[in-house]
């Protein structure tokens, strides 16, 4: 094995390549929890999948925010979960984790599937008030059962809502386009959130996309707003590798748009989930999840600068 393959290995399970987590402002955290899915599994492996991608990450500057976030990042590498536990005590499992850690450092979460998220809004909830919510994502995730079961990866946005981990007024979702009823899909909106569907965003990209940023930047406020990206919101020409792959999404240059003009909302946390390494094709979905990951935290380091 050469030299640069050895550094290559050492540092292949750490986003960007960055050093462990101590007392840096930022860190990226693998939750490698599968368990809630209905369709195709295998998400329990995007964190090492995203991280690997990253890598090739580790020397750019942010061409928009013209900085890295090396420096200011730790890679506090997964936590420790089991993956045949009944769901609430793995939830219980993350969010103790989360809140230590988000007392300490802004969070980026890497998945796992969506049923996470619920854990993490508690503990963000607990840190920072009632929160608002950017939601990008082909499904909505407000069905009140998951195929019977009470709660998991497609019932986590009602269940926020319910629990007042959010606020329903301050709630966008964005890249919606899958079937389902009018009361999960339209749940949202009907208690006076933002919906903007796949369909909504046909065509636009760009500056053309202003009108839509505009919109979530005033209802958001300065209200502490936690950003959560399901890679299905992209279309599975751009991110194959997903448990539930939904034709008609988001293109990755509208998702980078999205993420780079909404840097400026007072963001307390993000995750990126339901990377499922084993259905991709070329590396494309961890190489776009890493690269919405690193858009995302070179927005916020840039606000510190």
């Amino acid at each position: 094995m050469s030299v640069g393959q050895f550094a290559y290995a050492l540092n292949s399970n750490r986003f960007l390549a960055a050093p462990p987590l101590h007392d840096q402002p930022f860190a990226v955290v693998g939750v490698p929890f599968d368990g809630a899915v209905t369709n195709r599994p295998g998400a329990r492996f995007g964190p090492q999948a995203i991280r690997a991608a990253s890598l090739m990450l580790c020397d750019g500057i942010h061409p928009l925010f013209e900085v890295s976030p090396l420096g200011f990042l730790g890679d506090a590498h997964d936590m420790a979960l089991p993956n045949a536990s009944p769901l609430e005590m793995v939830r219980a499992q993350i969010q103790s984790q989360a809140v230590a850690l988000m007392a300490r450092h802004h969070c980026v979460f890497l998945g796992g599937d969506h049923s996470a998220t619920l854990a993490l809004l508690r503990a963000a909830r607990a840190q920072f008030g009632e929160l608002a919510l950017v939601h990008l994502d082909a499904h909505c995730d407000t069905w009140v059962d998951h195929f019977g079961e009470p709660s998991g990866h497609g019932t986590w946005t009602y269940e926020a809502i319910q629990e007042k981990l959010v606020s329903p007024q301050h709630t966008v979702q964005i890249g919606l386009r899958s079937g389902g009823l009018r009361a999960a899909r339209e749940y949202v909106h009907d208690l006076g959130g933002l919906i903007f569907t796949a369909r909504d965003l046909r065509g636009l990209d760009g500056a053309a996309l202003a009108p839509v940023v505009a919109q979530i930047r005033e209802r958001i406020g300065e209200r502490p707003c936690y950003l959560t990206l399901d890679i299905d919101c992209l279309d599975p020409a751009f991110a194959p590798g997903t448990g539930t792959p939904e034709p008609g999404g988001l293109t990755s240059a509208q998702a980078m748009t999205l993420l780079e003009d909404l840097a400026g909302l007072n963001m307390v946390g993000m995750d990126c989930v339901e990377v499922a390494p084993a259905y991709d094709h070329a590396e494309l979905t961890s190489n776009a999840a890493a690269t919405l990951v690193w858009t995302y935290l070179c927005g916020q380091v840039a606000k510190r600068a």
